[in-house]
């Protein structure tokens, strides 16, 4: 796990510059700080920041073939190097190290590009090819590791993060069109960042550098379907299921350092947890986050699930303290606005977690390989509302809004979220999708923005993006869009960012490429069987584990922070806070929002929260 940056100038007579090289990788020297290595040759120039996982001792790079044609760069994991070493050995191929970095370039150097299909793991690299003068850049097939790049100033330039890229000169010249996008997904969605001169690789696509032109290229997707005859045969799936999780657990658990797992106390990291300590000798260690609030807190699961299995348990409470240094932290890592506030729990159990090992286990990816996300279940639940007479079906959100109006905190809460799925029950899938992801209701987020000429409608957007789908069942849609847009945009870059803000790697074993094409292949009556969420783990890892697990209520990793922004000590800051989205937004609506949350009339915490972000990077 490292950092990598890079740049190309396309005049051959411009060369590259050490000093140049040496401070782009200084800026993410976070993603790698046992060491550092420099390739520079005439117009080329790249650079490694390294975290030593596996071949601690000769696993330096940039590293080059035998005879000097290829040089890489490498950030991720392959987790099945060892089968890959020796498939190549077969064919002649003669090792120097152990590393997981020396397969890859073995691999290319055989294979050429055909070798991203061979690879099982996560990864953004790039490979200099010196005889064709051709440079190769890849990211892994769900996004993991992030690559963001940019042509300026008659050069291609690269980086694990966008701090490198503004290093080298890149102007942070801003996207104002994207703003209303950020506002209803939290995030700034792949190809587009925050910046007009600066892109992110998609997931699943390679980058041809040659001649002063820039190609992109798709090697994987998500596999076809046939709805009318998708996977049925609940003994086969469980089997295969299960295999392939534990088989994906064991190649991920290859590690030359002390390793342990986030453990939530949710169904996902507590399977992964129970797969993982099963296959040790020892204690693997585990790490929980808990807050003051019934609502989010999972500790006593977490720890029932540790008593269990009996790992090696570490717990911390998050307290309400140090506000503007969390969000300080947080901008500095993520380099654009990122509203998932979820970063905030994630960075301190990554932080708390660095203090004993350098890699861990989690659960992420579960929600989007099982399909397991409350919004399935709001899609089945849409199917009987629309089964209803028009006339009920629109006098139900009135009768609920009536009743909200009595009352107020988490009642009132709940009471709105089903006045949200019956109001979009018989809309169409993009346009509940929209109102889903949004924090609060897409009209008034409009309204916020309104002020903003040319922005990027969020419909035009998501219609762009489902129009690229073959799925046709609102069911198979939803999981697309889970895979394609909170999956690599959301909630992998919030783990990369916040584990490697603390030098520490993280590992995913639901996000195996194997398990994905295998269960976007199952039917949809299997994955949710009645209203049960996660029926496929829950009828095979989940069986292992304690029934309070199997009975709890999906909370999500999260935290209290609409109380957070109940607290008088807070209310002083929203001014300082705010102060040019207040300018650049609606202003009279954005008082209103923080208004409504702090009369515990709406719960608008994770907006105000998105503002926020937002305001520090205007």
């Amino acid at each position: 796990m490292c950092g990598i940056a890079g740049y190309l100038n396309f005049e051959n007579s411009k060369f590259a510059n050490f000093d140049l090289i040496k401070k782009m990788t200084d800026s993410i020297a976070h993603r790698g700080p046992d060491g550092e290595g420099f390739y520079i040759k005439k117009n080329l120039a790249l650079g490694h920041r390294r975290l030593s996982i596996i071949d601690l001792n000769t696993g330096n790079q940039p590293m080059h073939d035998g005879d000097g044609r290829y040089t890489l760069v490498f950030n991720g994991e392959i987790y099945n190097y060892i089968e890959l070493r020796r498939e190549l050995e077969l064919l002649g191929k003669k090792f120097k190290t152990s590393s997981d970095t020396e397969v890859v370039l073995a691999a290319y150097e055989r294979w050429g590009r055909d070798c991203l299909h061979k690879f099982n793991g996560m990864w953004a690299f790039a490979i200099w090819d010196d005889i064709e003068q051709e440079m190769f850049i890849s990211r892994d097939r769900v996004g993991e590791k992030p690559l963001f790049y940019s042509v300026y100033n008659n050069s291609f330039v690269f980086g694990s993060e966008i701090k490198p890229l503004f290093v080298f000169g890149v102007p942070k010249k801003i996207r104002y069109d994207l703003i209303e996008l950020y506002l209803v997904l939290t995030n700034i969605p792949a190809p587009f960042t925050f910046y007009h001169d600066v892109f992110k690789l998609m997931p699943g696509h390679y980058l041809i550098i040659k001649n002063g032109e820039v190609k992109v290229s798709k090697y994987w997707d998500l596999p076809e379907i046939d709805e009318a005859n998708m996977l049925s045969d609940k003994k086969y799936i469980y089997e295969k299921f299960a295999y392939l999780l534990q088989d994906s657990v064991s190649i991920r658990m290859r590690s030359d350092v002390t390793f342990g797992a986030f453990l939530s106390g949710g169904l996902d990291s507590s399977s992964i947890v129970s797969l993982s300590q099963n296959q040790l000798n020892e204690q693997i260690k585990t790490f929980t986050i808990g807050v003051e609030d019934y609502d989010f807190d999972e500790t006593k699961l977490a720890e029932l699930v540790a008593r269990t299995f009996n790992t090696d348990h570490y717990v911390k409470t998050i307290l309400p303290q140090n506000f503007d240094k969390i969000v300080d932290k947080l901008a500095c890592h993520f380099d654009e606005p990122f509203g998932d506030s979820s970063a905030i729990p994630t960075g301190l159990v990554s932080h708390f977690a660095s203090q004993q090992v350098k890699m861990v286990l989690t659960g992420d990816g579960g929600d989007e390989v099982l399909s397991g996300y409350t919004s399935y279940q709001g899609i089945k639940l849409s199917n009987i509302i629309n089964q209803f007479p028009s006339l009920v079906v629109k006098t139900m959100p009135k009768i609920n809004g009536v009743v909200a109006q009595l009352l107020r905190g988490r009642l009132r809460y709940r009471l709105n979220k089903v006045s949200s799925v019956i109001k979009t029950a018989g809309m169409p899938i993009e346009e509940r999708i929209a109102n889903k992801m949004a924090y609060i209701e897409l009209e008034t987020i409009k309204k916020l923005c309104s002020k903003i000429p040319n922005r990027i409608q969020t419909e035009d957007y998501l219609s762009e993006l489902m129009a690229k789908s073959t799925y046709k069942n609102d069911f198979y849609k939803l999981m697309y869009f889970n895979f394609k847009q909170d999956l690599p945009n959301d909630y992998l870059v919030k783990v990369d960012r916040m584990t490697m803000a603390y030098s520490i790697e993280g590992r995913l074993p639901f996000l195996d490429h194997r398990l994905i094409e295998f269960m976007v292949n199952v039917d949809k009556d299997v994955k949710l069987q009645n209203w049960e969420r996660k029926s496929v783990l829950r009828h095979t890892i989940g069986k292992k584990l304690p029934k309070q697990i199997l009975n709890a209520p999906k909370k999500g990793f999260g935290i209290p922070i609409r109380d957070w922004f109940n607290e008088q000590n807070f209310e002083m800051k929203f001014g300082e806070n705010l102060e040019k989205v207040k300018d650049l937004l609606n202003e009279e609506l954005v008082v209103k929002i923080i208004k409504d949350n702090n009369n515990k009339i709406k719960d608008n915490g994770d907006f105000i929260w998105t503002m926020i972000m937002l305001n520090k990077f205007l």
